[in-house]
Formats: structure tokens, sequence, C-alpha cells
């Protein structure tokens, strides 16, 4: 492309694999490497664009100073203080978006659709009120504040849920996740990537473990309900190769562009905790023979991305229900697009590129139909 094309500029961490990969992206294109502005500097004094700049928005994460100043805990690795963090990390985005228009520059992601997508309650909500399949949740839109276990157990019993998924309202990554069961005689299960140490704080792990007395997992909730709590009907997953599966699906543009199978032997299938890659034609070939379609499926997804028109990308938690037929969708993640060395679906346009060689394609789409607008 000889260098053609808008000059990009990335907030996020210099470092962090994201930025990397979209970096390495550009490059492979030809253009002007992508300038970094960091969230650092973003915090503590804000930042400088120019005019015609086009400005992307990135994960905050994978840095411990900046998760520090955005949470107000001296560890980064503490669960707590995600209400915090949400906060903080809003008015910095709205910040930038403030700072992009002053100086003429042209934000691709748009931060009042970000407050959305860090908001589970809300994000719900929006799905739901478009028709998108989504778990039953108490929780959904407004939401009802939960302000400890007992609380949360009366809502269970009301609602019918001997078994739900507890979420911090701003979490990512698991952080903070309880996958909770509850049986006759009182009995109470949680399991979680959550650590609680002997002083009552929280830390996320790696390893996923079961908390079984009701005194454990009141503990827990009492602990994590002040930054608020999001709740859904926890629905039995599909199975491959005896694992619980789902599938994270990348919308780039409004079209699925990629997709990934993920399995694991607990009920959180995220790869850092543990979970693996699936076999995705296996998948596909499930879904048929169940009577559902891949199509179908995919357009769930895009319909979720229909929601968020002014974010450039999400990452879509698409759950098919037992036996492969159905779907629903868990989660929306802004920056849900981190599937390093995997190519495009056939029939997306991206295939023989990652999640970032898409992205770059549908921002240079933008800047095309943007000159033929203007001729």
């Amino acid at each position: 492309m000889n260098g053609a094309g808008p000059r990009l500029a990335v907030v996020g961490n210099p470092g962090n694999r994201r930025v990397t990969l979209f970096q390495d992206a550009v490059r492979r294109a030809g253009l002007p490497a992508a300038r970094v502005v960091p969230w650092r500097e973003v915090l503590c004094r804000g930042a400088e664009f120019t005019a015609g700049e086009w400005v992307r928005l990135d994960s905050p994460g994978e840095d411990a100073e900046v998760e520090r100043m955005l949470r107000g805990v001296e560890d980064s690795t503490r669960v707590e203080g995600s209400a915090i963090w949400y906060r903080r990390f809003l008015a910095a985005a709205q910040a930038v978006g403030a700072r992009a228009q002053a100086a003429g520059a042209r934000l691709l992601d748009d931060p009042d659709e970000l407050a959305v997508l860090f908001d589970k309650r809300r994000c719900h909500g929006v799905l739901r009120e478009a028709g998108v399949p989504v778990p039953f949740s108490p929780t959904s839109g407004v939401g009802t504040p939960i302000s400890g276990w007992a609380e949360l157990r009366e809502l269970m019993s009301v609602h019918r849920l001997p078994r739900a998924f507890v979420k911090l309202a701003h979490g990512s990554s698991a952080s903070g996740v309880l996958a909770i069961e509850t049986a006759s005689g009182g009995r109470v299960q949680a399991t979680t990537s959550v650590q609680r140490e002997p002083d009552g704080r929280l830390f996320n792990s790696l390893r996923v473990r079961k908390y079984s007395t009701e005194t454990e997992v009141a503990a827990l909730v009492n602990a994590l309900a002040p930054d608020g709590l999001h709740v859904e009907r926890w629905l039995p997953k599909a199975s491959q190769s005896g694992r619980s599966a789902d599938l994270r699906v990348v919308v780039v543009g409004g079209r699925a562009t990629h997709a990934v199978v993920r399995t694991s032997r607990s009920p959180m299938t995220n790869l850092h905790l543990g979970g693996a890659r699936g076999d995705l034609a296996a998948a596909r070939t499930a879904i048929t023979a169940a009577g559902g379609s891949w199509e179908d499926a995919l357009a769930i997804c895009e319909q979720v991305a229909a929601c968020f028109p002014g974010f450039s990308r999400v990452g879509v938690d698409l759950l098919p229900t037992n036996g492969w037929r159905r779907f629903a969708i868990g989660e929306v993640n802004a920056f849900g697009d981190l599937l390093p060395r995997l190519t495009g679906l056939a029939g997306s346009g991206a295939e023989h590129g990652d999640t970032y060689d898409a992205q770059l394609a549908a921002i240079l789409h933008r800047t095309e139909s943007d000159q033929h607008a203007c001729a």
C-alpha cells in the first residue's frame, strides 16, 4: 500500500501483546507504525492527538502500575476494586474521546459503548432488549443490587436458580466469577479462580478451585458484593471430547471473522485458566448433526455486534447448549480479540490473516469509503 492510509494511534500499554500484534498487522500492510499512547500517560496527564489521526482503544490490562492506579490497591493481582477500576477507566476513556475530538482526530471506539460493554448488567439488558438469546438474569439492565450472600441466596431461590454464574459487574478474564451450585439440605458449592487468604483478601489465581461449605461461599460473595454483582442462570454447555465447550467469536466491522472453540474440565473455559482450544470443524459438524446451523450461530454474534455500532470489534462468548443445537450469549468483550496464530473463517474475507489483520482491513475500508464520499 506504499504508506497510504490513515495515521494510527493506539491507546494501550507498550509491550501489551494485543498492541504488539496490532502493530505487526500495521507493518504487514506497509503502513507507518502505529503510535502507542500509554494508558499511564492518559491517567497521569492526559494525552495529545493530532488532526486526521485515527485513534483505537485497547486494553489497559497486563500493566501492574496501571492496574494499581485504576484499582486503588497496591497488589494488582487483587480481585477487589473493580467498581473503582470501572469509574476510573471510563473517565480516562472519556478524556481520550474529548481530546481526540478537540484535536480533529477520529476515535474508532465509542467510550459510551465501552461503558456498557464493561458493565455486565447493562450489556445483558441491551442484548435482551434487542432480542439476542441470553441466559435469564435477575440483575439484567439496571439490575437488582445484591448486598451479600443472604440476599443472593434468596434471589436464587425466588427465581429457581439452583445453579448460577455470579460475576463481578465490571470484571474481566473470569476475575471474581463464581459458578455456584445449591442442593437440598443446604448444600452449597462454588467453583472459581478466586483465592481467599486467611485475612479475607481475595486474589486472582490461575488455578480453578472449589469451595464446598456455605461459610466459605458466603465469605466470597460478601467480599465481592460491594463491587457489584451480576447473576445469570447456569446453562448446561455442550461438550467436546468429554470437556465443557463454548466458542469465542470475534466480530470486526459487523462481520464474524474468527472463531475458536474453548474447552475445559471446569465451568470456566478461559484459556488462561487451563482451558484448551478445541476442534472447530468438529463443533460445526456437531451443530449440523443436532439440527442447528453454523450460519445462524455466527448471525447471533453479528446481531450482538450490531448493538454496539460505535465499537470497532467485539469478542463474543457463544454458549452452545447441551446438544449443540441452540445458542446463547454469555458475554461480550470489548477487547476479546487475542487469538494469536488463528486465521479467519472461510468466506469472512479474513481467511489469510489474524484478528488484527481483519481489524486493519476494516479501518482501511472505512478510509476508502470516506474518500469516496468526499470525492
